[in-house]
């Protein structure tokens, strides 16, 4: 796993945990000492010892929004005991950088994909069938295909 990958996930996650951010901004009103610092010195030790050390963009993370964030990366990204294999995880993650695009997660996803087993040739197919959807949706959206009819065409509904 690479930190690239970490920042990224941790960026996405703080979308979904405004509340440990707002519970850490309430906290620094409230009180002189932050709720989170406890908290926050935790991840960091978990950090340093998952990773063997600190990067150094973690530090511009806010700290109030970095436990609740490396608990995610820990739980899906970095866990081998997932419904998806790493190898998997990695070529998802690789697709949609491929999309985004982000050049930080694409040069880490493809360094993930790697050491998880990932042939040249997965990786090339993981970022062509990103393309192929990329390219379906914007025709479908493009020319307002009908959606129930659509999926009548296609075996649905």
């Amino acid at each position: 796993m690479s930190v690239i990958r970490i920042a990224s996930a941790v960026h996405s996650c703080l979308r979904s945990a405004s509340l440990i951010a707002a519970a850490g901004v309430f906290a620094a009103v409230v009180g002189s000492t932050p709720v989170w610092a406890d908290d926050y010195d935790a991840a960091v030790k978990d950090i340093q010892s998952t990773m063997g050390g600190v990067p150094s963009f973690l530090k511009q993370f806010p700290k109030a929004g970095l436990p609740g964030a490396w608990a995610e990366v820990k739980a899906i990204e970095l866990n081998d005991k997932t419904a998806l294999s790493p190898k998997v995880k990695s070529l998802i993650s690789l697709a949609v950088a491929a999309q985004i695009p982000c050049s930080y997660c694409i040069w880490s996803d493809t360094q993930d994909a790697k050491r998880a087993g990932a042939t040249d040739e997965e990786i090339q197919e993981a970022v062509a069938v990103s393309a192929l959807t990329r390219h379906w949706s914007t025709v479908f959206n493009g020319m307002q295909v009908d959606f129930a009819q659509f999926k009548k065409d296609m075996g649905g509904e």
